[in-house]
């Protein structure tokens, strides 16, 4: 009987983190930013199945890795939500919807490449993308300057500068945040080790 109930919550919560991604992914237009920001205000403030560190953590490893960005920030809630299950679950919403879309589009692809009113519903589209990206930017980075790292401050800092005024290529910034969050966690545990 135990065994049962166990197993319909796992249902009922894989089915919610199915309709979740899939929703979220039907109505998110502009890229793995604008996925990310939706999937944080779902599962963070709505949910509370993940703490705001952890997504932070979650987007950083989702962007570093190859691949897109929202399909990969998928695999890592789901996994983290519900293991094994809960990433295939996550995986297959996040990218049902882009697959529908892509195939009628494409299917209809002449008619809509020339088509007036879908060119400017898209470039409408592109200002509310840019003003959603830059609230995951403002978001996140405030998250940043709360910890009160000066460490943490300043690879935001001099990434942004980086990328702004020198246009240095974001792989290589990721690189090198990593090397030293990895140096980081190194002298972390050492110091635990000796006391």
């Amino acid at each position: 009987m135990e065994m049962e109930e166990k197993r319909s919550k796992k249902n009922a919560l894989l089915l919610k983190l199915f309709l979740s991604t899939l929703y979220i992914s039907s109505l998110t237009f502009g890229g793995g930013f604008v996925i990310v920001t939706f999937m944080k205000r779902k599962f963070v403030d709505e949910l509370h199945w993940i703490d705001e560190e952890e997504m932070l953590d979650l987007v950083a490893l989702a962007q570093s890795s190859p691949g897109a960005i929202a399909v990969n920030a998928a695999i890592l809630v789901g996994w983290r939500i519900c293991g094994f299950a809960g990433m295939v679950t996550a995986v297959l919403g996040t990218v049902l919807p882009p697959l529908v879309i892509l195939s009628v589009i494409s299917f209809f692809y002449t008619a809509f490449a020339s088509n007036i009113y879908v060119a400017l519903v898209l470039n409408g589209m592109q200002a509310g993308v840019a003003a959603v990206i830059m609230d995951v930017v403002c978001d996140l980075g405030n998250n940043v300057v709360k910890e009160k790292s000066p460490l943490g401050i300043g690879i935001m800092a001099v990434s942004f500068a980086a990328v702004f005024l020198f246009n240095v290529n974001v792989i290589y910034i990721i690189l090198i945040a990593g090397v030293i969050g990895a140096v980081k966690a190194f002298r972390i545990y050492r110091k635990g080790k000796k006391a």
